[in-house]
């Protein structure tokens, strides 16, 4: 391994990200007392041009209004090519209280896209005295996105996670699906006359969760479109886990429950997680580097991995 460290990232659950536009002020209420770990207010692609305003001023009173216990607490505002973007940030900042916790920033295309929206929060929070730094959260959805993810992934201190867009991001690379998330009809192999369907989100989402962790960012899966598919979201969950990401979005309350359900570790995972511990500690008590366990070979590699899964359960437990 490199002797420059991949940093951690914040250590908080991030397994399910509900999103809710802030025309609806009858969501919030609800949104907040699910068992989703984020909360993601919307002002922009789920609100009407003609809604804007009303809409960031019912975000910034709910903000101190409506009681969103533990949760992280994020707004996604509009983006920088529209004329919405610099007063959503500016009244969020100097109206709302500390309560928010973090800013989304849409279609991020460069590092330079952060860097403007990273001046603009910073100079507000010194003229105003805040003394609770805000976070960002990115999204990638665009070619151009994806094409600087490494980038965008050390723009800023501030940032704490980043998603995957899969509907503007599929638009932006000229995708020929309409499909949000999941497999394509058309995305297939054949085998002795089979189809076999393969997932054409796998490539970015392994560029994000590659540069995520290099710079100390969470990684998380964007929206899965059918909300009647609950097998089809589970299925892309589980893909996003095993690749490394953290969680998932909801775009409807049913979809909590699917994404609590992947991204919290089983009771098996983690206790096969500890035992492979458990043999490690004994071979390395015996002066051994590695061990056999369950008939395969495990060795400090396995320590890692193992670790991750540990890591991962304790922090669940700890935030609940």
């Amino acid at each position: 391994m490199s002797f420059r460290l991949q940093p951690a990232p914040v250590a908080r659950p991030n397994r399910c990200q509900l999103f809710g536009p802030g025309s609806n002020t009858k969501l919030f209420a609800k949104m907040a007392a699910s068992a989703a770990d984020v909360i993601n207010l919307d002002l922009e692609d789920s609100v009407a041009p003609s809604d804007k305003d009303a809409a960031r001023a019912n975000v910034i009173a709910a903000i101190d209004a409506v009681d969103w216990n533990t949760k992280t607490l994020s707004v996604r505002i509009n983006g920088l090519d529209t004329p919405y973007w610099y007063r959503d940030v500016v009244d969020l900042l100097e109206q709302a209280g500390d309560r928010l916790d973090q800013i989304m920033i849409p279609k991020v295309g460069c590092a330079a896209d952060v860097y403007a929206v990273d001046a603009l929060v910073t100079a507000i929070e010194r003229a105003k005295g805040r003394t609770k730094p805000i976070a960002f959260e990115v999204i990638i959805e665009s070619a151009a996105g994806i094409a600087h993810v490494e980038e965008i992934a050390a723009a800023s201190p501030r940032l704490q996670a980043m998603s995957l867009g899969a509907a503007d991001f599929a638009a932006s690379m000229g995708m020929q699906t309409t499909g949000i998330g999941g497999t394509q009809d058309n995305y297939y192999m054949l085998q002795n006359g089979a189809k076999h369907w393969s997932d054409p989100w796998h490539w970015a989402q392994a560029a994000i969760v590659a540069a995520c962790r290099t710079h100390g960012v969470l990684p998380v899966d964007g929206p899965f479109g059918d909300f009647s598919d609950d097998d089809g979201y589970r299925a892309q969950a589980w893909r996003s886990a095993t690749l490394g990401m953290v969680g998932k979005w909801a775009i409807h309350p049913k979809q909590i429950a699917l994404a609590n359900e992947v991204f919290t570790p089983s009771e098996a995972a983690v206790a096969e997680a500890r035992a492979i511990l458990a043999a490690m500690e004994a071979a390395k008590a015996n002066g051994e580097g590695a061990t056999v366990y369950k008939g395969r070979l495990v060795d400090i590699a396995s320590i890692k991995q193992a670790e991750v899964v540990v890591r991962q359960s304790d922090m669940i437990a700890s935030s609940a």
